[in-house]
């Protein structure tokens, strides 16, 4: 049974403008309380035990969230700038938790910046030898990593950002992996922004025809400008 999960948010959210100069846009509030607030309470309601935070931007703060953070989870915090300085991506949480893993344990991984149902994180409670992304249909596919079918289940690839259609199925950031994974992260390089992009982690991972698709039912928000506080909170106001 998988019981951790790693949540990454290390980082600003730079594209949240002024709205996160203060505080990590994690903890910006949207129906009263923090966005955090709502990702950990679904993630403890799916039946999740154990939560490793992946921390960095404004850290005192997370801390204090965290603490005060009326759940039932074991969190174990880990801060990223200390870890790994100035290296930075999606990558990066991966790296910084590979010790708290341990070998024959599989995990589940999600952004920090993001909302899943309760539904849909069960469907990532998934106790055998392959990696899981998540992928939605969306209409502006373009704007995202498009997911790449290698017949029904498995994944080929990840093309990030097409410039020409190559598909509607986009990456929406919850991961099931096991620990695989851990071997891939050195052989990657820096992207084209300059990062280390968890995506070239998978791609490598589907290579070896080690990753399934699982869809999204219900819905997936992402918080990570300043429009989606207003949409997020209509949407949480709105719905139980």
């Amino acid at each position: 049974m998988i019981k951790k999960v790693v949540v990454a948010a290390a980082g600003r959210g730079a594209r949240m403008l002024h709205l996160s100069q203060e505080k990590p846009k994690h903890l910006l509030e949207v129906a009263g309380k923090p966005f955090l607030y709502y990702l950990l309470s679904n993630l403890k309601e799916a039946g999740f035990t154990e939560v490793i935070m992946v921390i960095g931007y404004k850290k005192e703060l997370m801390e204090k969230f965290l603490k005060t953070y009326d759940g039932q989870f074991k969190i174990t915090i880990v801060n990223q700038f200390e870890k790994l300085g100035d290296k930075y991506g999606t990558a990066c949480p991966l790296e910084c938790v590979q010790e708290l893993i341990l070998p024959d344990e599989s995990f589940v991984m999600v952004m920090g910046d993001n909302l899943y149902s309760v539904k849909d994180l069960k469907k990532f409670f998934l106790n055998d030898n392959f990696n899981y992304i998540s992928g939605l249909k969306h209409p502006e596919s373009s704007k995202y990593g498009v997911l790449i079918r290698d017949g029904e289940d498995f994944l080929e690839k990840i093309i990030e950002k097409p410039t020409t259609y190559v598909g509607d199925l986009i990456n929406t950031g919850l991961y099931k992996f096991t620990p695989d994974v851990f071997a891939k992260i050195s052989l990657i390089s820096k992207s084209s922004r300059g990062e280390y992009e968890i995506t070239d982690v998978i791609n490598l991972l589907a290579k070896e025809k080690k990753v399934k698709i699982r869809e999204i039912e219900d819905f997936w928000l992402d918080f990570a400008k300043p429009d989606d506080v207003n949409t997020i909170n209509d949407f949480l106001n709105n719905n139980h």
